[in-house]
Formats: C-alpha cells, structure tokens, sequence
C-alpha cells in the first residue's frame, strides 16, 4: 500500500488527478498549491538542461499573410495580404537528453516566435494534434514515465505503459506515436499544431475558438522504424544535420499556415452532439465540421550563428500572445500558461527576455528591474507604475478581450466515466491504410514485448474499446515476437 501523498511541507494532498477549476472544464483557480508546488519543482529538476524538449534546432525565418482573416481577429500581423512578420522556430524531440538520438520515438516540437509590432507571439506546439493528457497536474508524472528509471537510470517500457494504461485519455496520442508519424523523417517533413484551442478576437469584441495548422509544403515523409534505428547509430544528430544543410545551400523549408474556426454558438451544439470537449487536448477538431482556412505561409531561410546564445537560450512560452489573440478554458493550456514563464526564469534567468532571440522588435516599456543578466536596467526610467485614483474601468481581459462566462462549482472535478477517450483514436486507426495499421500494431508490439501481466491486459483492453481490429492486430504482433 502507497503511502499517503503530501505536498513538500508535509500537507496531505486530497486528490493528486484533479486540478481545482471553476467548473467541470475550468479555468484553472491559482489556490492549488498543490499543482503549484507540482509544477514549480518539476520544472526545477534539471540544470540548466531543459526537462523536456532538450534536443532541438532552430533557424529564422518569416511568415507572410496570404488570406484576410481581420473578420476574425484585429491582431495587426493580419491587416493585410502580404504582410510579413519575422520568425524564429524552434524544433524538438521531447523525452530524450540533449545527447539523444533526433530519430527516437517521440513527438517533436514545434515552437514559432512571431516577433509581431505588438510583442512577441509564441505559438508552442507539437508535429501532433492532441495530446497525450488533459490535466497539468499530471505532467510531471507522465513525464517521469517517458525518461529514466530512478533505479536502473535506464528507459522503462514497464514504466511508460503503466501510466498509459491507467490513463486512457493518453490513447488517442499513443495511437498516432507508434503509428508511422512517430517517427518523422527530419523536421522538415512533418507537420506543426498548436494542438490547444486558442481564440481570436476581433474589433468589434467577438470571439471565436480556434486551433492553428502548420502543413509541411515539403511533403510528409516518415522513417521506417528499422531506418530510426539505424541512422540513431549512424548520424544521431540527423534531424538537426537535415534541416540545418537545406536552408545553408538555399533550399528553404516552408508551411502553409491553416486555422480551424468555431464560433460559441457552433461549439456548444458540437459538444452537444458529440459529447466531446473542444478545450479537450485529447482531441481533435474533425476537419469535416470545422474545414481548415488558409492564412498564411512560413519560410525558413536562415540558420543561427551561435547554437547556444539562439538556439538553447531561446525561451518560448505559451502566455505570450498579442492583441486579438486569447487563450481559452483547456485546462493544459491553462497550466502552460505558468509552467513555461516559470521554467524560463529558472533555467535562462529572470531577464530571459532581454536576450537577443527572446527580445520583442518593438518597443519595451516596463518597471521589471535588476535581477541576473539585467541587460537593460531601465536607467534613470521609474521603476513603480504610477496608480489611477480614479481607476482603470477594466472590461474583460483587455484588449477588447470580453472574457468568457463561468459555470460550474470551484473544485475538483474528475472526468473519467464521463468522457469518452477511445472513440478518436479508433477514427485515427480506422484512417490509416493496411500497412500504415500493420507498422502501428508491429510498432507497438515490439514497445510491449517486456511489459507482461496486468499492464499489458490493461493496454490491451482500452485497444479494444477503440476498435476490436487493432487490439487484435497488436496481439498478433506479440505472439509473432515470441
């Protein structure tokens, strides 16, 4: 029997699966310590090392609107066709060590900074839609699961599919990682999500949900799993090699920039007829109900010229989003939203922000002072912001932002039983043709081949539910391993 939880300080932790939300679907109230606590010492665990994401490359670049979408938002690098807004991207693989190998297993990251007229938007996301969670408060425990056994130092199947197993949301993920896209051939044959449902406002103060597409112009392409292997052994640092030589010799790598649109009218009655959550990072958006909409296109067409101060110092972070943009109720999002500034300020220092790659191009004006690597210090500027007698009369979130309604009481709220988590990644296997189904159960089989008894039949099981051919087709792959 596990002894009971508590915080650092000894306090007894009452549910460690469920954050404290105003509402079944939040946001997310700050008087959880305990996912405070959480994930302050997660974020706190390596030095100076990323916890996850470590491996990754980076090049700059620009992004130029190609379609009018000031009906939907009055973030000004949209006001016109043509516009162009400089860029820098940052790619990753997410379980491994710096020193790991670029064609392991794993999502990659996918993270773009549009150094915007504004300030900076950061667009942190994945070569994945969804996710393998929807609760920050897991995190740190699913990540533990993906690095190294505190005993043996080594990688655990045992300890990965415990987890997955006991989270069945995490399926619809684990279905797309062991599929043939686990394994991208480099960065610039993949595709780019913002995975969480962000919103756009516009002038007239009206929102709509939103999830953001990045199409690979260069074609998908994926690695065998014989070849991921081969070439960890042969160039591990391959990814980083491929993209890094194409832009040198002047083959610029581009995406298409996509939006899926939603309106709150629309969103309710999807929810409704579905019984899926659009702030679910689960999830997916069915292009056959929301149809994505071009926007824009984005070229990578310069290689930094210093890794470290560019590349491992650039500090992204979710929060970071201009006028006409917002956030929304998903709950990972809303922890993002703290984790990423706070893991910054850890690991580059609390003037992350003044470094060159992080360094909005527009001007700053704030009263932050002193403090390690203080670049700027403000002068002989103040630094207290003098306060209205009178008040601000704020509305909103600002911005023209109107802020979304509440529901719900304060607490912890568990989903499970409630939520369907095997549907969509039934419809993932469904899609892929015979072979691609015949690599994902292969591919799984080999993952699963150590873990025996309880775990397994657990895993085994929520396959299953998701469609009875792929659970039979993994079981046929593991009796062809023995």
């Amino acid at each position: 029997m596990q002894e009971p939880l508590t915080t650092a300080s000894g306090i007894p932790v009452p549910d460690d699966q469920n954050s404290i939300s105003a509402g079944p679907r939040g946001p997310l109230l700050l008087q959880d310590f305990h996912l405070i606590e959480k994930l302050q010492h997660f974020n706190r665990e390596r030095i100076p090392e990323r916890v996850v994401h470590a491996k990754g490359s980076g090049a700059y670049g620009s992004f130029t609107v190609t379609h009018d979408i000031t009906r939907l938002t009055k973030a000004r690098l949209f006001d016109a066709v043509g516009k162009r807004t400089e860029v820098f991207v940052r790619f990753s693989t997410v379980g491994g060590e710096r020193g790991s190998a670029d064609t392991e297993r794993d999502p990659r990251g996918f993270a773009v900074r549009f150094y915007t007229e504004d300030g900076n938007w950061d667009l942190v996301g994945n070569n994945t839609p969804m996710f393998f969670i929807k609760d920050p408060v897991k995190f740190p425990d699913f990540v533990h699961t993906q690095k190294r056994s505190p005993q043996s130092n080594l990688k655990s199947a045992r300890m990965m599919f415990d987890f997955w197993s006991r989270a069945p949301e995490s399926l619809h993920q684990v279905t797309m990682l062991f599929s043939d896209r686990g394994t991208p051939d480099g960065y610039r044959h993949m595709d780019g999500f913002g995975s969480h449902t962000f919103s756009l406002i516009n002038a007239r103060g009206e929102r709509v949900w939103v999830k953001w597409h990045l199409k690979t112009q260069q074609g998908i392409r994926n690695l065998s799993a014989a070849d991921a292997v081969r070439l960890a052994g042969e160039d591990p640092d391959y990814a980083q090699r491929d993209l890094f030589e194409a832009i040198a010799r002047g083959d610029f790598p581009k995406w298409s920039v996509y939006l899926q649109v939603m309106t709150e009218e629309a969103r309710q009655a999807w929810e409704q007829r579905t019984g899926w959550s659009a702030f679910d990072l689960t999830k997916v958006w069915p292009h056959a109900d929301f149809p994505r909409l071009p926007v824009g296109v984005l070229v990578l067409d310069r290689n930094p010229d210093n890794y470290h101060a560019e590349v491992e110092q650039a500090a992204f972070s979710p929060a970071n989003v201009v006028p006409g943009m917002g956030y929304s109720p998903d709950k990972m999002l809303q922890g993002r939203l703290f984790a990423y500034h706070d893991a910054q300020l850890y690991r580059v220092g609390t003037n992350h922000q003044q470094l060159a790659v992080n360094r909005p191009r527009c001007p700053v004006q704030h009263r932050q002072r002193d403090g390690a690597m203080a670049l700027d210090n403000g002068g002989a500027r103040a630094n207290y912001a003098t306060v209205e007698a009178a008040g601000t009369r704020p509305q909103g979130f600002g911005h023209g932002d109107p802020g979304w309604p509440l529901e719900g009481s304060a607490g912890r709220h568990d989903p499970r039983g409630s939520d369907d988590d095997h549907t969509q990644a039934g419809n993932l296997y469904r899609l892929m043709p015979a072979a691609e189904k015949k690599n994902l159960c292969e591919n799984l089989a080999r993952a699963m081949a150590s873990v025996e008894g309880e775990i397994r039949h657990r895993m085994l099981g929520h396959l299953e539910k998701a469609d009875p051919g792929y659970a039979a087709g993994v079981r046929e792959a593991l009796a062809a391993l023995r």
